[in-house]
C-alpha cells in the first residue's frame, strides 16, 4: 500500500491504555490523540510518569497483558487499525514496518548474541534472506550508522562496544527492515553529551535518506527543537498541548509547557540565581485531581481548574491546549468572529 506525503502514516485517536494492579486501575494513557505525516516528525515529551512510553508501547501492542491492556481508543497504521491485528500479524509490523529504538541498550540487546547476529536476526525474519545475504546486510547496516570497522564489530558482543556504539548497533537493528515508522524513545539518555549529538545527527540524516517518519519519545526540549516538526505535551496521561514545534517554542500556552520551557536554562541569562522549576510533583496515578491534571501545580488555577476537567480544544491554526483559560478565550474568539458575520 502507497501513501503520499500528505496522507498520515500513523493516526492515534482517544487511545486509553490501564494497567490493572492489586491497589486498582492505572490510567497511563487517558485518552492521547495525534498523528503523523509520511516523512514527518512528532516529538512527545513530558515529565517521567506522564506516558509517554506507554503510549509507544500500545502502539507496538508490546504491553504485558493481562496486566496492561488497551481499553480504548484507536490506533491506524496506513489506514489500518493495528488493535484489530493478530499477535502474528503484528509480529510481521514490528521490526519491518515500525521499528523502536530503546532506551537502554545493554538492557535491549542480547548478552548473548554478537551485534552482528541480532541484527541479521531481523533481516532473515523480515526480509527472508539467507544467512550469508542477511549478514552481509547487517555489516552494511553498522557500516551506515557509522561504526567503524564494521566487519570486526559485527563479531563482536554487546558488552564489547562503549554505550555510543551499542546505541548505533539499536539503531542499526531499527532501520534494517527500512520501515516507514521509527520509534526513539529517550535514545540519547545514557550517553554523554558528544555522543548525543553525533547519535541525533545519525538520526535526522537517515530519516531524511530513507524517507522514514519518526516519534520521538523525550524529556529534552532542545532534542525536539532539533528533530521534530510537530510537538505533542502530555502530563498525567493526556496531551495537555499539541502544536508545530515553532509555535510551541515562541507562543507555548499551556501552563505546563511554559514552565517546562522556562526550566531550561538560557545562555544569555545571569545563572547566580535560582532555575526556574515547576512547583510540586506528578500525582499518584491513584490519586488524580478531579479537574485539570495540572491544577495543583498551576500558578494561574482557579475554581473551574479543580473542579472540571477541559477538553483538548483547538483554534483556527489548528494549535490545540487543555486548558480552561485558552477554552474560554477562543470562545470569546469565536462569538466575535460570529458577531462580524
Amino acid at each position: 500500500m502507497t501513501i503520499s506525503n500528505s496522507e498520515k502514516i500513523l493516526e492515534v485517536k482517544d487511545l486509553r491504555t490501564s494497567f490493572f494492579t492489586d491497589e486498582g486501575e492505572v490510567k497511563a494513557v487517558d485518552g492521547v490523540d495525534f498523528s503523523i505525516e509520511k516523512g514527518k516528525s512528532i516529538g512527545i515529551v513530558g515529565e517521567s510518569g506522564s506516558g509517554k512510553s506507554i503510549t509507544s508501547l500500545s502502539i507496538l501492542r508490546l504491553l504485558q497483558e493481562p496486566i496492561g491492556k488497551i481499553v480504548g481508543g484507536e490506533i491506524l497504521f496506513k489506514g489500518e487499525s493495528l488493535i484489530d491485528k493478530s499477535k502474528k500479524e503484528m509480529m510481521g509490523i514490528r521490526g519491518n514496518n515500525i521499528s523502536m529504538i530503546f532506551q537502554e541498550p545493554m538492557t535491549s540487546l542480547n548478552p548473548t548474541l554478537t551485534c552482528g547476529e541480532q541484527i541479521a536476526e531481523s533481516i532473515r525474519i523480515h526480509q527472508k534472506l539467507n544467512k550469508k545475504k542477511a549478514w552481509e546486510k547487517a555489516v552494511e547496516m553498522l557500516r551506515l550508522v557509522g561504526i567503524p570497522s564494521p566487519e570486526k564489530r559485527a563479531t563482536q558482543y554487546p558488552f564489547e562496544l562503549s554505550g555510543g556504539m551499542r546505541q548505533r548497533v539499536m539503531i542499526a537493528i531499527a532501520l534494517s527492515c527500512n520501515p516507514e515508522l521509527l520509534i526513539a524513545d529517550e535514545p540519547t539518555t545514557a550517553l554523554d553529551v558528544t555522543i548525543q549529538a553525533q547519535i541525533l545527527e545519525l538520526i535526522k540524516k537517515l530519516q531524511s535518506e530513507l524517507g522514514t517518519s519518526l516519534m520521538m519519545i523525550t524529556h529534552d526540549l532542545g532534542v525536539v527543537a532539533e528533530m521534530c516538526d510537530k510537538v505533542a505535551v502530555m502530563y498525567c496521561g493526556k496531551v495537555v498541548e499539541y502544536a508545530d514545534v515553532k509555535t510551541l517554542f515562541t507562543k507555548p500556552k499551556h501552563p505546563y509547557t511554559v514552565g517546562l520551557l522556562n526550566s531550561i536554562p538560557k545562555h544569555d541569562e545571569d545563572l547566580e540565581g535560582d532555575l526556574a522549576v515547576i512547583e510540586g510533583s506528578v500525582p499518584s496515578p491513584f490519586e488524580l485531581p478531579k479537574g485539570c491534571r495540572f491544577a495543583p501545580r498551576c500558578p494561574h488555577a482557579r475554581e473551574i481548574c479543580h473542579s472540571q476537567l477541559p477538553s483538548l480544544d483547538s483554534n483556527e491554526a489548528g494549535d490545540q491546549v487543555r486548558c480552561w483559560m485558552y477554552t474560554e478565550h477562543w470562545e470569546k474568539q469565536e462569538e466575535v468572529g460570529a458577531g462580524h458575520e
